[in-house]
This record gives structure tokens, sequence and C-alpha cells, in this order.
């Protein structure tokens, strides 16, 4: 088995030598638009094309361009790599009418062969767990690999940007890769590229990984232990699902990786609320030198034992869905009528009730609208002259008086003393990480109490750190003004939120949240909050900064988790 994989990968028949081996972390994603000059790694670095390996230069892509058409067919559209002297683009294969993606390298390079290769031992596989090879010709100095494109999926990368997966997801996704896995190498063929970029989740839920054997092949990657190398790359996908993190001290495909010098350690020690049977598995799958879970059992060395293990846990089910309750049901008109009763025999004549006349159309029910009408008739001018004297009055008075009703200062938006100071606008802060819900800011000034600004559903809390140091909103005030306290009025109650007031100076500050003056602090476990300062700090911007937030139900509008919502903020001097 180990044989027939490693040369799916790395036969090079017809000439080339023995391919050069790459590392993993030196090739860019296939799905992910790069630039015509560099292209981008997988740890977010630039490296430069043409580039050498092991000392040797590496062969020039050949010079193609978007409208290009290979066998009179496939009609390139956008390169998405660049890279190592081969490219790969989004095409269209005017035959069958449809979106293909497509690997370029010029037929001396020197790892053509060994990509033909791959190309034809994957397309034999034809398994729909993986995006299928339709075509691997050399001609005219080219050697190129046509393969599906899937318009309706998503990267895993572009998942877990917008944060950890479901446990019920990641269980998914775990089982169907190993499984796909296992079958793949039933069959001798190994992936060694299995990164967050080249697993797929179509609009159905399931998932399908691309790049079987050809990857490794473009970019020169050979194992000698091909079925724990690929097992250990399903490993770090599930943990990364788990924690957002990445299992290792370098950060990669957006993900940060764990503290130097901690070494691994288990998801659910990274993130509070982990599956702790999915934690233990990734663990199993990342540790091929010995189990370190807690339960002490054994490594997932294969994709067929790890399949195995996922198949023993006992089985995670989806979320249960929510739903809006229907609004009251309202007879129309047509059921009301003739036409909503049951249809009657033939020659069976429809009965007709006998109705009273309607209230207000008897003798008695006439006197009464006149009387009513009569009665609006007087109240009406008799207000309209107490308006009238009264404005009157006013005139006179004013006459006599001679003054203004407003101040000396002429400033009439001068808040009383010790009233709410005017909140002229707001943006949120999001402290270098990515904002919760930017939209709705102006909501927590409007002086409506059932509309609000909330955050994202966090796993850990009550405290936001250490991997959030928190969230929060700036507030312009128009002008610069004494602020010692603010009532903040909150949607969810509980142990426990924690709200700092800071002084900053802009509305869109670029300065940390420890570089700022703070005003005041408080903590509830109620709806309400109010934060008093020993001393009133004078500034135009002021920080509402959330460090903890309590655990709230799923509701829905958001999923259970540590959040909070501000409904109402009012600043005092």
């Amino acid at each position: 088995m180990a044989d027939r994989s490693t040369a799916a990968v790395d036969v090079a028949a017809g000439g080339g030598g023995e391919p050069p081996t790459a590392k993993a972390g030196q090739a860019t994603t296939d799905g992910a638009a790069q630039g015509r000059e560099t292209a981008a790694n997988d740890d977010g670095t630039q490296q430069s094309v043409g580039s050498t390996e092991a000392g040797r230069p590496q062969a020039t892509p050949p010079e193609l361009h978007s409208g290009h058409k290979l066998a009179r067919r496939y009609r390139l559209e956008e390169c998405v790599t660049r890279l190592d002297g081969f490219s790969s683009w989004r095409a269209v294969d005017e035959k069958l009418r449809r979106a293909v993606g497509v690997h370029l390298l010029p037929a001396d390079h020197p790892r053509a062969r060994s990509v033909l290769s791959a190309a034809r031992s994957s397309a034999l596989l034809g398994d729909p767990r993986f995006v299928q090879v339709l075509d691997a010709v050399e001609e005219n100095d080219l050697v190129y690999v046509v393969h599906e494109w899937l318009p309706d999926a998503t990267e895993l990368t572009a998942l877990l940007a917008a944060g950890p997966l479901e446990p019920h997801d990641a269980y998914q996704l775990v089982s169907q890769v190993a499984q796909a896995m296992a079958a793949a190498h039933r069959e001798g063929l190994a992936h060694l590229r299995l990164t967050p970029s080249a697993v797929l989740r179509t609009s159905s839920g399931q998932y399908r990984l691309r790049g079987l054997a050809v990857n490794a092949a473009l970019r020169g990657i050979s194992s000698d232990t091909p079925q724990r190398t690929d097992t250990e790359a399903i490993g770090a996908l599930l943990y990364a699902s788990l924690t957002q993190r990445w299992p290792y001290e370098d950060d990669a495909y957006g993900l940060t990786g764990l503290p130097k010098a901690v070494g691994l350690i288990a998801p659910d020690q990274v993130r509070a609320g982990v599956h702790r049977g999915l934690s233990e598995l990734a663990m199993r799958a990342l540790a091929n030198d010995g189990a370190t879970a807690s339960r002490q059992e054994p490594a997932c060395t294969t994709p067929e034992e790890l399949a195995k293990a996922v198949g023993e846990m006992p089985r995670i089910r989806p979320p249960e869905p929510t739903f809006a309750t229907p609004p009251a049901y309202q007879r129309t008109t047509y059921q009301q009528g003739t036409y909503g009763r049951p249809p009657m025999p033939p020659g069976v004549t429809q009965p007709l009730a006998a109705t009273p006349p309607a209230p207000l159309q008897s003798r008695t029910g006439k006197a009464l609208k006149w009387a009513v009408s009569a009665l609006l008739i007087a109240a009406l001018g008799l207000g309209s002259w107490q308006l009238a004297d009264a404005l009157m009055d006013r005139d006179k008075s004013g006459d006599s008086g001679g003054t203004s009703q407003t101040d000396d200062s002429g400033d009439k938006n001068k808040p009383p003393a010790n009233g709410p100071l005017k909140i002229e606008g707001a943006e949120e802060y999001g402290g270098g990480g990515a904002l919760q819900n930017p939209a709705d800011v102006g909501k927590t000034y409007d002086g409506n109490g059932s509309t609000y600004w909330r955050t994202k559903s966090f796993i850990g809390g009550p405290k936001l750190a250490p991997y959030r140091k928190g969230v929060g909103i700036v507030y312009d005030l128009g002008s610069e003004q004494n602020v010692s306290a603010a009532s903040i009025a909150l949607r969810y109650g509980g142990d426990h939120t924690t709200v700092e007031l800071y002084a900053t100076n802009s509305l869109s500050p670029s300065s940390s949240v420890t570089s700022m003056k703070q005003i005041a602090t408080g903590t509830t476990t109620d709806t309400s909050l109010k934060a008093k300062g020993k001393e009133a700090v004078k500034t135009r911007y002021v920080l509402v900064w959330l460090t903890d937030v309590p655990h709230a139900p799923k509701d829905q509008f958001s999923s259970a988790g540590y959040k909070q919502a501000i409904t109402d903020v009012k600043f005092t001097s």
C-alpha cells in the first residue's frame, strides 16, 4: 500500500530523475487568487516565482493569459495560483459548458511526469468524496491537469475564519475526511497535503477533498509514512475546527498557533466548551508517538484506525432548529363570505340566515350617532377658543416683559445639570479583533428599549481573555464634556457582566485600551449596570468596553454561549 502511494506521487517516468522534495508549508492554496509575480505561502509569507529548489533553477511557467484555449476546449478565465514553475486556473469547458480547474506546467518541468502519474492514478479512484480529475494531458510542450470546480462549495479556511465549528459539524468533518482517506489508502493513494484549503464543504453539508496526490506532486512533496502523515493532517484539521487555533507554534492558514514552549495541549484545555470526545480524538490523531488523551487510548496512525475510532464514538446529533412563532391566524374576507361555505347539493336552495340589522342602523343607533357628532363639534370649538386665548395671553406677556427665554450664553443644546449628555454618534471598537455587529451601534442610544447591539456568542467566559481582551463601542459627545458615570441597559442577565469606561482621542482610536485613561468600571448580574468614577474626566469620546459577559441560552438571533447586548447607554457628568 505504501509503495503504490509513493509511486502515485513521486514516479517521474521518462526522465527528470527523482523529483525534489518540498516542504508542505511552501505552497499556495488552489482556490485563493494570487498575484502574477508572487504567490502567498500557506504560512502567509511571499515566495517569488522562479525560485530555486535544492539549488536548481525552476522551469519557467508558460506565458498564458485569460482567454487562452487548451485543446480548443478549455478557455482559461482567471489565474488563482502561480508558484514554483506551475500555475493553476479557473477555466471553462466550452464543450460541456461548465467551470473547471486547470493545473499547468511546462513539459520539461522536473515534476511534470510525477504530476501526470499522480493525476491519472487519482482519476482511476472515482470516489465522489474527492474532487475528480477529468483530464491529464501532455501536448505542445505543456502538461495540464483538468479537475472539477465546485462553485457552491466553501473552503474550510473560510469557515474557520468565522469561528470554530459546532460539535456536530466537527464530527461530520473528521468522520467524512477519515473515511475518504481510508478508501484512498486502500487503493494505494496518499494526499500528503491535507490543509484547510484542501477541504471543501458543499451547500448540502458534505465535505469533499481536492488535490488527492496531485497537489503533493505539483510541489514535490513525498513521505516515507504516507498514512501516518495524512492521519496527523486530519488530526490538525479537527484540532483547528474545535479551537480555531493551529496545533503547532507557527501561525498558518489564517489561524494563530499555540503559545511558544507549551507543546501540544488538548483542545479542551485551549478553549472552554470543547466536546471532550472530539478533543481526545484530535490528540489520538496528532500524538502518533503515543496517546496523550486523558483515557490513555492508543494513538491512531492510519486513516482506517481513525475512521474506526470515530465510529466507536457516540453519535453527535445536530442542534435543534429554532422556529419563530407564527402570527395569529386571520380569516380572510374570502373565507368569511359565502364562498367559504360548503357547496350545497344540486336542487337545494341555500337557506338565508335572518340577521338583525347592524347596531347603528336602527332608529336608536341613528339618534346616538347624531348626539356623538354634536358633542365632538362642541368639544372642537371649545378647544380652539381656549388655544387662541392662550396664544393671545402669551403674546401680551412677551411684549410687556421684553425678555428672552434663552440664557445669556445662547447655548440651547447645553444639557441640564446632572442630566444625560447628548450622544452625536458612535462606532464599534474591536481592539485589534473582529467586529461584532457594527451596523447596530446606533440602536444603543436611539431611545428605544426594544432595539440593541449584541456581541457574538463566545464559548469561553465570563471573562473573554486571553483570546479576546474585550469588545465595545466608542461614543462621540459632540464636544468635550466632563464625564464621570454611565447608566447602561443590558439584554442578558446572569453571572456576570463587567463594563469599563475609557476616555479616548477619536471615534476610531488606533491605540490599545491599556493606553487610554479609565473613567469608571462596574459589574452586574442584572440587566442594568451603573459605572461611576471617583472624579469626572473631560473628553469628547468615551469607550464602553465589555470584558466579561454572562452565559445566555440560544435565541432567535444567536446561538447559546457567553454573550451580551446593549439596549441603551446614557452618560452623566
